[in-house]
Order: structure tokens, then sequence, then C-alpha cells
């Protein structure tokens, strides 16, 4: 197939049960652009922030999202929303296919540390296949300050990373360099798509194999329908980005073995004399 046509929904939502909306949404999308194949939604849009609304998966909230995916005949990655799994609480993506079945969940790996600590790391990394079509890779907002994650999924066969993000904060600018940083070093489509409206800042981007930036969102509600090109990333990973540089190539042929990665980042003198993990007090304070 080659080809295959993905929407990010930035919607404008808030913190509360916002499944009607995206239900209505959705449809919406098939209605108005019916060759889309996919859609995929901002990290915690079914919900938003509030740990109160967690939710057990599998459970009634999944079970009414694949309902929506069959009938819709679409794969549908829902952003996230906050999952109970007994005494703890997960940041999770579910992957769902057309015929409304769940094929993979992605637990957030890095939550926003120490602003979201009472929510726990995930330990899997995901990528499902699309048939006739290729394999996508799935993070979540913050686990892409981390080229360890998106290198990983590619290392895997992604093709396409879908991640979907909440950042309502003044680094969204270097969010949007790091989305172009890590599509281009790794040759994949990246698909990161925030919220709008209360909950997020927007600005959405879709990004390229090359580190093109095919569309950038402003910062309200927008729907984006993107076609990408699996050829287009195997070319560039086969022949280099923009004919020059074959990183994947390189980056499998090396032979260094990397010492953050086989004594472990804790053994590190430098990282640990940088302290503990805190939100930070005022400066003043600290020099006491």
């Amino acid at each position: 197939m080659g080809h295959f046509a993905i929407a990010g929904l930035q919607l404008e939502l808030s913190a509360q049960d916002n499944l009607p909306l995206v239900r209505s949404e959705l449809a919406r999308l098939k209605q108005r652009f019916p060759w889309v194949d996919m859609a995929v939604l901002a990290e915690l849009s079914l919900f938003g922030t509030n740990k109160a609304h967690a939710q057990p998966l599998p459970g009634p909230i999944e079970d009414d999202l694949c309902r929506i995916a069959r009938e819709l005949d679409l794969w549908l990655v829902p952003g996230s929303l906050y999952e109970r799994r007994g005494d703890r609480v997960y940041n999770t993506t579910p992957v769902i296919n057309p015929r409304g079945e769940v094929v993979a969940r992605y637990r957030k790996m890095f939550p926003f540390q120490p602003y979201e600590s009472d929510v726990t790391p995930g330990a899997d990394f995901v990528v499902f296949d699309v048939p006739r079509a290729g394999r996508f890779g799935v993070s979540i907002c913050y686990d892409m300050w981390f080229p360890e994650t998106t290198r990983t999924l590619a290392w895997m066969g992604a093709e396409v990373i879908l991640h979907p993000s909440l950042t309502n904060t003044i680094d969204r600018d270097l969010e949007l360099s790091i989305a172009r940083t890590n599509a281009a070093i790794n040759q994949c489509y990246f698909f990161d798509v925030n919220c709008g409206g209360r909950l997020g800042f927007g600005r959405s981007i879709v990004v390229g194999p090359e580190g093109d930036v095919i569309h950038q969102a402003g910062d309200g509600y927008e729907v984006i329908p993107v076609e990408i090109d699996f050829e287009r990333v195997r070319r560039t990973r086969r022949r280099g980005l923009l004919g020059l540089g074959q990183v994947l190539k390189s980056f499998r042929d090396t032979t260094l073995q990397f010492p953050p990665y086989v004594d472990g980042p804790g053994r590190s003198a430098s990282l640990q004399a940088l302290g503990p993990l805190h939100v930070p007090a005022r400066a003043r304070d600290e020099e006491r």
C-alpha cells in the first residue's frame, strides 16, 4: 500500500469526561475526510489531568473506544488516559484497530517528574504493524526529551512515531525542535499532537523523515489530515537524509559501547552531583 492517511485532532478540551466530544469529533472527521485511516489525539484527552478519573484497562471506557473505531472503520490512538492497576496509576495510550480490537497499550516511560510524581513509569516499548502499510511506534509527551526512547523505537523498526502530548508551558517551542530532531536522526515521520483550549497550548507538529515540517498547527482547534508515504522513509534510510547522512546504518555498524548504557546512568558522578529530583524552591530559599 505504501501510502496511509493519519489525522491529528488538536481539540479544545478541559479536565472532565471528554468522551462524548471525542466521539462527535471522530464522526465529523470520517464524514469530512472519509479517506483517513487513523486518528491520533493528544495526551490525556479523554479525562484531562484529574487522576480521580483513572480507569481500569480493559474496561468500559476502552470498550466505548473500541466501538467507535469499529463503527468508523478507523485505526484509533485516542491520546492517553490515566489507567488504574491496583494501587498504581499509569499514563496509558491504547491502540485500537478498525475491527475494534486493542492491539497494544503503551504506558508512558517518563512521567513529567517531579510534577507527575504519583504516576508509575511504564517499562515496555510499543510498536505495531498496520497491514500493507508499515510499522508504528508510540511514545507520550515527556518521553521525547529522552532520545533513547525514539531511537529504540526506530531500532525496533518503527517508521512513524505517534506522540500524544499535553503541553501548556513555555518550553513548547523547544518541543517543536525536538520533534524535528527526532524525525531527522531516525528518518521517520513524527506526529506530535498537542491539546488546545484550557489544557494545552496547541502547536501540534507533523514532521517528515528528513526533518521537514509537513504541518504546524496554531494554538486552537485544528484537524490535521496528512497522507504519509512509507516508501519515503525506506528510501531515506537507504540513501541517506537529503542524500547525505545514513545515520541508522552508521549506528547499526558501530562497535562502540556507550558508557551510560553499559554502566547505567546512576553510575555517573556528575549526574549524582545534581542532587535529588524535586520541585525547585525559590532561589533565595535554596541559598540558605
